[in-house]
């Protein structure tokens, strides 16, 4: 059961600040690894969702199906594996999610292969477990870490998936080649991609997560917070009226949504207009490159100039990005306006979530932060499921940017509503 709050950390770590240090830089290494190796697999798959749901469900509205089950497995996965890490740990949680995460993939490349679009779907739910392991992983990384670093330690791991945005879609050709030497369909090629690097991230965080990161939590917070960690958790509605946990689900989910959303229906755009796969997995990269790489820069941001000027800073890239997509076909116009879908996004998403983890007590984070994962899964699918009846109406491409833009703009009024806080000393 998760542990009643108390006004000592528990057994297990010790009190000296600089070897929890040291626990908290290799447990920080190790999620920044997972980040790289899990990320690798899922960018991977990302790239060919929407032609895999046009071509086996035979309708191209029904291109943002795979996608939007995946996200809704990413989401349940979410909201149980966090629940579960308070009663079994964050070790075995996140390992745990990674083994059910690679099972899912092995289903999903079976069901490509054999053009078995219910099995691809179910194995896409049951692998969305694998995703929400590696994005939850930015939380434990937060969670070992002390307020004046909790940002730039959150980027690190957010940073490995600079590794993922340029080896996942360069892995779409290689692995898509191997499985038609085995006389299946190319585009079932990166599920196999997927399937390695959740099995691999799953066996790392098993041997590199220890001691438990929720005990190192719970001493920082002893130290940070004092007597604020005895008083008893709270429940949702009073997190909600918290503005800065409002503003932080606002950001990261709105962020996220729209991302997910333009992205998918990209590969799809650019199949339309007889892109070959390779240029597909270069605006992929260009975008997950944006996504990533920039990563550090972020979490500095955010632990320099504070969470709420980075946010803003964040929602406006976005809002631009979503303009500029459907200006050109060209894939070098193609590669800019998403590299900048991938940087607003990475702002929102490195500050929000540092954000949400400065105002919730170590008895609140596990149920909290799942339910911030729920609602950033749940509205992707949303987001992929429109997109595919939005490509398949007249206004395609061009009226998909625009929902972007108009989903991001009422963020800035959010943004701007957060009360200012200084940022944490260095």
């Amino acid at each position: 059961m998760p542990a009643a709050p108390t006004d000592a950390p528990r057994h297990g770590v010790t009190p000296d600040p600089a070897l929890r240090a040291r626990h908290a830089r290799r447990i920080t290494g190790a999620l920044f690894l997972s980040q790289s190796l899990g990320s690798a697999g899922s960018i991977a798959a990302a790239t060919v969702a929407a032609i895999v749901g046009a071509e086996l469900s035979g309708n191209v509205a029904w291109a943002g199906v795979p996608a939007a089950v995946a996200q809704i497995g990413v989401a349940l996965g979410a909201l149980l594996w966090s629940r579960a890490s308070d009663r079994i740990g964050r070790r075995n949680a996140l390992s745990g999610a990674l083994a059910t995460g690679a099972l899912g993939a092995t289903l999903s490349l079976f069901g490509v292969a054999s053009s078995n679009f219910a099995l691809v779907l179910v194995g896409l739910f049951v692998g969305g477990s694998g995703n929400s392991a590696v994005q939850l992983g930015r939380f434990v990384a937060a969670e070992v870490n002390p307020k004046a670093r909790r940002a730039r330690a959150l980027a690190t791991v957010v940073l490995g998936g600079t590794f993922g945005s340029v080896v996942g879609p360069l892995l779409v050709g290689p692995t898509s080649a191997l499985v038609t030497g085995w006389g299946w369909n190319e585009i079932a090629g990166p599920y196999l991609a997927t399937g390695v690097g959740y099995f691999l991230t799953a066996l790392l965080l098993f041997a590199s997560l220890r001691p438990e990161p929720r005990l190192i939590g719970e001493a920082i917070a002893h130290e940070e917070r004092g007597p604020v960690v005895a008083a008893p958790a709270r429940d949702l509605p009073q997190l909600l009226r918290d503005p800065s946990v409002r503003t932080a689900i606002a950001s990261v989910v709105t962020a996220h949504m729209v991302m997910v959303g333009l992205m998918q229906m990209t590969s799809l755009h650019m199949h339309g207009l007889a892109h070959p796969l390779t240029s597909i997995a270069l605006v992929f990269s260009s975008h997950t490159f944006g996504m990533f790489a920039f990563s550090m820069v972020s979490g500095w941001l955010a632990d320099r100039w504070g969470r709420r000027p980075v946010l803003g800073l964040g929602a406006t890239i976005t809002l631009v990005s979503c303009l500029m997509a459907p200006l050109s076909p060209e894939l070098l116009p193609l590669s800019v306006a998403l590299f900048l879908l991938g940087l607003g996004w990475n702002l929102c998403y490195v500050a929000g979530s540092a954000l949400l983890s400065d105002a919730l007590a170590p008895s609140e984070k596990g149920r909290m932060q799942g339910f911030n994962d729920l609602l950033v899964g749940g509205a992707a699918a949303a987001a992929t499921l429109i997109g595919g009846w939005v490509m398949a109406g007249p206004g395609g491409y061009t009226t998909m940017g625009l929902l972007g833009a108009a989903a991001t703009a009422p963020l800035l009024l959010v943004v701007a509503r957060l009360p200012r806080a200084k940022p944490a000393a260095a």
